[in-house]
């Protein structure tokens, strides 16, 4: 048929026509910083712990009896542990984009800005960071996390609800400044 010729000439034209387009990369904005600790997290998981752990079992291995050796399965639960983490940080170090996040655009919220919000008398400052670079108690939020979601894109003037982070109730803010972050 036709369809097949155009396909096999295009393969990129599969996706128009059966609408799959299969599995998608999800980039993750990061700041520089917290992909280097990403980094240096994985290669302390790769060339520390988890040799360290085989290490812990072939020493617990030699102590015997295996179907009553606790140490052995405690061992081998944290292999499971080290190998989960670790495969955790290779998808996550795949899809992430470092990125510069001083200077962005405050005509709206955006990654990289700071957001003076007020609520009744009082205002309250948040600011919208990479993926990985959250501290609630110091109100730095990841575009990823609810209030971020409910952030981004929004401008001066506008309002915005979200959870309250030391009460979690629903409250309604409205957007009263942003700057660029640093």
């Amino acid at each position: 048929s036709l369809m097949a010729r155009v396909i096999k000439a295009h393969p990129e034209a599969q996706e128009l026509v059966t609408g799959d387009a299969g599995p998608r990369k999800e980039t993750l904005i990061v700041s520089w910083d917290s992909l280097e600790r990403r980094k240096a997290e994985y290669e302390d998981l790769v060339n520390k712990r988890i040799p360290g752990n085989i290490k812990e079992i072939a020493i617990a291995r030699s102590y015997g009896d295996l179907r009553e050796n606790f140490e052995y399965k405690a061992a081998k639960q944290m292999q499971a542990v080290l190998a989960r983490r670790k495969s955790e940080l290779e998808k996550d170090l795949d899809n992430a984009q470092g990125s510069d996040l001083t200077g962005a655009d405050a005509s709206a919220v955006n990654i990289g800005t700071v957001v003076t919000l007020r609520h009744g008398d009082s205002t309250e400052q948040y600011t919208v960071l990479g993926a990985w670079d959250s501290d609630p108690d110091k109100r730095l939020v990841s575009y990823l996390s609810e209030i971020g979601q409910a952030l981004i894109g929004q401008k001066v003037g506008d309002k915005v609800e979200f959870r309250d982070l030391e009460t979690e109730e629903a409250r309604t803010y409205e957007i009263v400044e942003i700057t660029a972050w640093k």
